[in-house]
């Protein structure tokens, strides 16, 4: 293991200089996230009616990007190295993962590291109870991690922790965690970082654990988001010119040549009336519309028609980009579109091969993290480490009950796999349906009810419960 040798004073300012660095892409992925995308090209002097159509241009399909597979990863179990059955509350590890609430929180932590190309996960001791370990998520965007291998290293030399997105003159907490403890710090100060604490947690290592799930050789990471913002941007220009051409070009336009127009005249004079600006003669507007029929007295007077623009192309245009942006995500194209019409199972399985691909990486990778995090866990409850304890990931891969529970009859039937070990892969099964069903096979189990009994027959009574004098007897010898 690693040892950083840089003084927290140090350490603060190089974080401090590296989220600095990252900060405007890593801001720039938020503004997207949230809606807050660049303008499409527009005149110089674009009207506000221009303006308000640029504002409505804005179709924001990234958050959608982010939150498919998000939402098909899911830690339900974790179970050590030789541990039969279920894998439920058992364990100390699993325990400190429920008091944390972790089943709802890991969801955050995925779709910060889908979205940034990686997020944060801090595991501390509880000050009230040292036995007891406390895990947060921590955003990218405020948190940097020194690595000696970035690429390879489980756990970073040192981290530096900000309250919040550094603003210019402000002063703020931060936290800095390295292999001995936590060290609070405020930054922000004319003076610079100051050190305001130190606690210290006896964990051997730092305890911040990274989740990044596309990380190459050089420890560079890739978020879902920041490859997609192009082909967004292309989107919403495409959005925003159709809006355009249906705004001001999408009806039929009359026209009237070789006709005089009519003047507006005094109704007592009858004299021409005059614009007092301009000065000249007022026309009388023509009052077309559906309802009226167009004369003219002159008979060289022409009538013709402009034809509205066609907006196919444009609606074209915006779907052949939103299924760019779905291949390029490996994103199902009806997720996007809602172009799915009645759809067997292999072909719903075939369209969503691409994603469940995706989701399968990310379970790897986000499964190693996990590991580790539930592992310091276990450090700070005292028990030994488990290096070959697996986190169970939910199963949400889109297949019908009855054609999953035939698969497994006949897995127990053909191959004799044992029936309540296939309990935890039926659809919608958690980790307490399990430990229930189990509990009630066992009662309802004869043969086990029959060896209860003995069991219990054979243990002595107390001697507290015997009339004075009586001698305890072995009620098992006596049986």
């Amino acid at each position: 293991m690693a040892v950083s040798n840089v003084t927290p004073l140090e350490a603060a300012e190089k974080g401090l200089t590296k989220l600095g660095f990252d900060r405007e892409r890593l801001d720039r992925i938020h503004r997207y996230l949230k809606g807050d995308h660049d303008g499409p090209y527009m005149p110089r002097n674009a009207s506000e009616e221009y303006k308000l159509l640029a504002r409505r241009a804005v179709s924001n399909w990234l958050p959608l990007l982010v939150k498919t597979p998000a939402q098909a990863l899911a830690v339900e179990g974790y179970r050590r190295a030789g541990q039969a059955g279920d894998p439920a509350a058992t364990s100390v590890e699993w325990e400190a993962w429920q008091a944390n609430r972790m089943d709802g929180r890991q969801m955050a932590v995925h779709r910060a590291a889908l979205a940034y190309g990686q997020a944060f996960v801090t595991v501390l001791p509880d000050p009230a109870d040292p036995s007891r370990a406390i895990i947060r998520g921590v955003s990218p965007r405020l948190m940097y991690a020194a690595y000696e291998d970035p690429a390879a290293d489980e756990t970073p030399l040192w981290a530096l922790q900000l309250e919040d997105p550094p603003q210019e003159g402000e002063e703020q907490r931060a936290w800095l965690y390295d292999a001995e403890g936590v060290t609070e710090l405020v930054i922000g100060g004319k003076d610079g970082p100051q050190v305001a604490g130190f606690r210290a947690h006896n964990l051997g290592v730092c305890p911040v654990i990274r989740f990044a799930p596309d990380i190459d050789l050089e420890g560079v990471v890739t978020g879902v988001v920041e490859p997609m913002i192009p082909i967004q941007d292309r989107v919403n220009q495409t959005t925003f010119d159709l809006l355009v051409a249906q705004s001001f070009g999408s009806f039929k336009v009359r026209t009237i040549s070789g006709m005089a127009p009519e003047f507006e005249r005094d109704p007592e004079t009858g004299e021409i009336v005059y614009d007092p600006r301009t000065g000249k003669p007022r026309v009388v507007p023509i009052q077309a519309d559906a309802s009226r029929f167009l004369v003219a007295p002159d008979p060289d007077t022409k009538f013709q028609q402009l034809d509205e623009t066609p907006l196919s192309g444009f609606l074209d245009a915006i779907e052949a980009a939103v299924r760019a942006l779905a291949a390029v995500s490996q994103t199902p194209p009806h997720y996007l579109l809602g172009s799915l019409i009645n759809l067997s199972a292999e072909a719903l399985a075939a369209a969503e091969a691409a994603l469940t691909r995706a989701v399968d990486e990310y379970k790897h990778v986000f499964g190693e993290s996990w590991e580790l995090v539930l592992r310091l866990c276990g450090r700070i409850a005292g028990v030994d480490e488990d290096d070959k304890a697996q986190v169970l990931w939910k199963d949400a891969e889109s297949r019908s009950l009855s054609q999953t529970v035939d698969a497994l009859g006949k897995a127990v039937q053909m191959l004799n796999v044992p029936a309540r070990a296939l309990w935890s892969r039926i659809p919608g099964a958690t980790a307490t349906d399990v430990e229930q069903w189990a509990q009630m096979q066992e009662d309802d189990d004869p043969a086990l009810r029959l060896a209860d009994s003995l069991t219990r027959a054979s243990v002595p009574a107390p001697a507290s419960a015997l009339p004075d004098g009586e001698e305890p007897t072995d009620n098992a010898a006596a049986a």
